[in-house]
């Protein structure tokens, strides 16, 4: 009966050994993440402090508001906090921005079905999109993460210039 007992009380004690090593190897991936020492300075510029902010922007996601300006370093004003999203506008050096996240998959899928409308680029992580012109999508993407979509308009496509 005792080395019944024990062999449980082992298999109990690894599921919280396990989970210890998982947050371990989370851990060496962040602190791997940000260290370059590779003799390409590309490939060290690519591991940068940048990259360790997507992944972490990647752990807490889906993030608020809040959380996402502050990883861009902006001090954001909120426009609009409702049930089914929260928008908040970023002035910055670099350009400005509106930061909007949603408490459902489902919503930001719905905003993004309503934007096509108007056509354009945006940054797009989990549930949340970020709006602005695709030079500064371009730079806040190593910072949070996300997708760059491109959402068609409706009408005609542009056709050539009458010149």
């Amino acid at each position: 009966m005792q080395s019944q007992r024990g062999s449980r009380e082992s298999k109990g004690g690894s599921g919280s050994t396990g989970r210890l090593t998982a947050a371990g190897i989370l851990v060496l991936l962040l602190t791997a993440t940000g260290c370059g020492g590779g003799e390409d300075e590309g490939a060290s510029a690519k591991s940068g402090p940048s990259n360790v902010a997507a992944t972490v922007a990647g752990v807490v996601a889906p993030a608020k508001v809040e959380v996402i300006a502050d990883l861009t370093g902006c001090e954001v004003k909120i426009r609009t906090d409702a049930d089914e999203l929260r928008e908040g506008v970023c002035h910055t050096k670099r350009g400005d921005y509106l930061i909007t996240t949603f408490p459902e998959e489902k919503y930001k899928l719905t905003w993004l079905d309503s934007a096509a409308v108007y056509g354009g680029k945006y940054l797009v992580g989990t549930r949340w999109v970020v709006s602005a012109k695709p030079k500064l999508l371009e730079q806040l993407r190593p910072q949070l993460g996300g997708k760059i979509q491109e959402l068609r308009g409706v009408g005609p496509a542009p056709g050539p210039n009458a010149s």
